[in-house]
This record gives C-alpha cells, sequence and structure tokens, in this order.
C-alpha cells in the first residue's frame, strides 16, 4: 500500500507506451541534419507545442531539464549571477524544497543575502511582511506553490501582486507539488518549475518556464540543444511522455480531485481518533498531503514498522536529509513535532480500504512502539 504519492508516482501504461513508442520510432538526433535528424526535430517541435499550449505558454519559453531539481537550480543561480549588478537580496519562504534551500545557501558564499517571510498561521505566507521585506535591491522572490511536506497552497496571485511593483525583481515559482492538483496560471509569475514524476510520467524529465524576454546565465554550457539555456542532447523520448503526461493529468484532474477529497476526509477522521496523533496539515494544505506527528515514536522506528506491513509513507520530503523538519517546526514552533513528522500522501490510486488497513496498522504500532 502506497502512501508517497508525492516523492514519485508509478508511470502510467500510457505516458511508458509513449515513452516506448518514440525511442523506437525517432531514434535519430533531432539535432542532426540528416533525414532521422529532422524527423525527430519536427515531432520535437510537435511535443513542445503541445506542452506550450497546455501551459498557456509560448514553445520558446519552455526549457527542458532532468527535474525540478534542476530547473531550480537554473533560475536560482541564473537569475542571481546575470542581474547581481541590481542587488543581491533573495525572499522565500521556510517551506521549500532542498534544491531551492542549497543552491540559496550557495549564494550566499558570494554575498548574497538570503530572508525567509513570516508565515501566517494557517501556513501561507504573511503577505503584509512581503510587503515589508520587498527592497530595491531584492531581485529574487521563490515561493512554492504547495510546500512538499505540509501541502499548504500558498496566494500566489496576490505574492505576484507585490513582486511586480518592483520591476527589478523577478518572481520563481516552484509548482512540483501543485500541477495535476490544483488550477494554476503561469501570467504573473517570471519562472516556474516542475517535474513529471509527480504526474505519473517517467523520472529524469522536467521543465523550466521563463517568461520571454528575461535573460539568465546557464547552468550547463555546451553544445546545441532546444535553447540556448540548457545545453545537451534532447531527450526526444522523454519529452514526448512528459507531454502525454501533462496532457493526461490536466484532463483527469476534476475527476481525480473528488476523490482524493473523499480519501482525505476518511483518512482525517480516522487520525483524529488515534491517541498520540497531531495533524499538522492546515485548513490550507491540499487533500493530497497529510502531515501528521506522532507523540513518543521515532518517525523512522515507526515508518519501518509500517514497511514491515508493505505500508510505505515518508517521514519528509524525500529529497530532505535533516532529521528535524524545518518545515514543520517553521509552523509550529514545536521541536518535538517537527522531530516526529509522518507524511502520508494521496492520489486518486488510493482506495478506501487502504486507508482503512492504514489507520488501523498505525493505531496498533503506536500503541506497540509507544511502550
Amino acid at each position: 500500500m502506497y502512501f508517497d504519492y508525492s516523492a514519485t508516482t508509478p508511470v502510467s501504461d500510457e505516458v511508458l507506451d509513449t515513452f516506448v513508442q518514440v525511442c523506437k520510432k525517432y531514434p535519430g538526433n533531432p539535432n542532426s541534419l540528416h533525414r532521422l535528424g529532422v524527423e525527430s526535430q519536427r515531432f520535437l517541435n510537435q511535443a513542445t507545442e503541445q506542452i506550450a499550449k497546455l501551459l498557456k505558454v509560448k514553445p520558446s519559453e519552455i526549457i527542458y531539464t532532468s527535474g525540478a531539481s534542476e530547473s531550480n537550480n537554473t533560475v536560482i543561480k541564473g537569475v542571481c549571477f546575470r542581474y547581481q549588478n541590481r542587488g543581491k537580496h533573495i525572499l522565500t519562504t521556510p517551506f521549500e524544497h532542498s534544491s531551492v534551500v542549497e543552491p540559496l545557501h550557495y549564494l550566499e558564499q558570494f554575498g548574497f543575502t538570503v530572508e525567509y517571510l513570516p508565515l501566517l498561521e494557517d501556513g501561507t505566507v504573511d503577505l503584509e511582511a512581503l510587503e515589508n521585506k520587498m527592497r530595491e535591491d531584492t531581485i529574487l522572490v521563490t515561493v512554492a506553490s504547495v510546500s512538499s511536506e505540509l501541502g499548504i497552497l500558498q496566494p500566489i496571485t496576490e505574492i505576484a501582486k507585490i513582486v511586480k511593483k518592483y520591476p527589478k525583481c523577478f518572481f520563481h515559482v516552484d509548482m512540483t507539488q501543485n500541477i495535476g492538483k490544483v488550477p494554476f496560471s503561469l501570467e504573473q509569475v517570471d519562472f516556474m518549475s516542475m517535474s513529471a514524476h509527480k504526474i505519473y510520467g517517467l523520472k529524469g524529465i522536467g521543465l523550466l518556464y521563463k517568461k520571454e524576454g528575461i535573460d539568465i546565465i546557464p547552468l550547463i554550457h555546451g553544445g546545441k540543444s532546444t535553447t540556448k539555456y540548457r545545453s545537451g542532447t534532447p531527450a526526444l523520448p522523454l519529452i514526448a511522455s512528459l507531454a502525454k503526461a501533462l496532457r493526461l493529468s490536466l484532463e483527469q484532474q476534476p475527476q481525480h480531485d473528488r476523490i482524493v477529497e473523499e480519501r482525505n476526509r476518511q483518512l482525517q477522521d480516522g487520525l483524529k481518533k488515534i491517541e498520540g496523533i497531531v495533524i499538522n496539515s492546515t485548513n490550507r494544505s491540499i487533500p493530497h498531503i497529510v502531515n501528521i506527528s506522532v507523540a513518543s515514536v521515532k518517525p523512522e522506528t515507526l515508518l519501518h514498522a509500517l514497511e514491515e506491513k508493505e505500508i510505505y509513507v515518508s517521514t519528509k520530503s524525500a529529497c530532505t536529509t535533516n532529521t528535524r523538519s524545518d518545515a514543520v517546526y517553521a509552523l509550529t514552533k514545536d521541536e518535538n513535532r517537527a522531530l516526529t513528522t509522518i507524511r502520508i500522501s494521496l492520489s486518486h490510486m488510493t482506495t478506501e480500504q487502504e486507508i482503512e488497513t492504514l489507520l488501523q496498522v498505525l493505531k496498533e504500532e503506536i500503541e506497540r512502539l509507544r511502550w
């Protein structure tokens, strides 16, 4: 029983079939001048046009990457090194993925200043504080639209309105946990990151949306590609599979969301009846992610106890290495809760019976492990 969909989703049969078929049908490098290369290039352009249409952007605004981690690194380093003459002040939140946090730490070595925005009780950014912290030398605001650990949905439109008052500042949104789950618009953002493997696509492909007219310094140099901002042979089968995964996820989102909302209600109703569990997710959390703390039980111990019953959850974001959940601590200011977090993430594939089994095993294992 899988409850770690926010870490990665199983690839859909349709997406995998697209990948296999393109591998076989288009063997040529899209950069090659011979017929096979030209055919691959033509198909690549079609896939890019489809993705652009789904995102409601221009094909020229899409940069293919290996995933959201590369996309985040590309925009953060690319913007800051390109525009450091404007200033070195960056604003972000305590909820960001490690692929945002670590590049920001790296930039501090070069004299950049990183400030973390205060949060309201529900976990959303304090917009008044954002107004007060914006400066003439602020060059980047980077915010995840949905936090990977708590599932908290940020008011991206309201944040964008504040950032746009400062024309020298860019707004980057990590939508890795957003797309396919919550309606979105890229109209008011300058950059957006995403990964295919969060929407039932293949690992190793993602994209960075970069608004037309903005220049950045590339993370990877050398070799012709689909754009000057990311060198390397275009991964045509992966790109085609991304187009398929994105189309399916957006088409099926309303139906899938209804199922997840039902499973979330069932899960939260059951969790509230188990002694020792505190729910950290707030009323601003999307139904796909439920974060809990379990008093007096080490999360790793509970995780492996569930694993023995073939139930798979996560302690934090899969890419986080810290013992303490900084995200939960930022929200709750409670050290014990931050040290004992479990993330349960749901999907339209999650069944009622799986939820009932999880609740029963959780209750039994918590009672056993607390003695």
